[in-house]
């Protein structure tokens, strides 16, 4: 089986990257196709579902929900979806796929090498998924942290029985399904 990730940037293809061949079965492959942004995304959608060829794929598609209505953004891309014969699963990450990083924050202490104990128990950052802008909060944190080295520095120390983000626990559970 081949699973095929269809994502809305690149830092997501590199943070899957990483992090998939932990968790995947052997049995399963995949592939991440990043887009430059919703707009191509959306657009891409439809174009890949329709032409591609490999049998035995499933795709997942994930988009970063940022201030859109998390079930309304859902539905649209299922929408985009429809009508091609295909396994398709969308998640969202709710705000941003750096949410998911606060999830775990032992990972992003391990990935920068720094105590951040004290700040995981501030109330503003107890729920990954509600921090409004958990990008511009984790750049405040790790002036250091770069879009792209960082996900690929963090994915390495995620643990998903450890992560708290509800999207990525949907996210995860979800790929599990798919791989059945």
């Amino acid at each position: 089986m081949k699973l095929v990730f269809l994502l809305e940037e690149k830092s997501m293809k590199v943070f899957l990257d990483n992090l998939l061949p932990k968790i995947l079965p052997a049995n399963v492959s995949f592939f991440t196709i990043p887009h430059e942004g919703k707009a191509d995304l959306k657009k891409s959608l439809p174009i890949k579902l329709k032409a591609w060829n490999v049998p035995d794929s499933k795709f997942i598609v994930v988009q970063d929900q940022d201030s859109n209505d998390c079930k309304i953004l859902k539905q649209e891309l299922l929408d985009l979806c429809t009508g091609y014969d295909r396994n398709v699963l969308v998640r969202i990450a709710c705000h941003e796929l750096e949410a998911w990083y606060w999830g775990d924050l032992k990972a992003v202490e391990q990935a920068y090498g720094k105590d951040l104990s004290k700040v995981g128990r501030k109330r503003t950052y107890r729920v990954p998924d509600d921090i409004v802008s958990p990008k511009r909060e984790l750049q405040k944190l790790l002036p250091e942290h770069q879009q792209i080295a960082g996900a690929k520095r963090i994915a390495q120390y995620i643990d998903i029985d450890r992560n708290t983000s509800v999207s990525f626990q949907m996210f995860i559970q979800g790929v599990q399904k798919m791989c059945g």
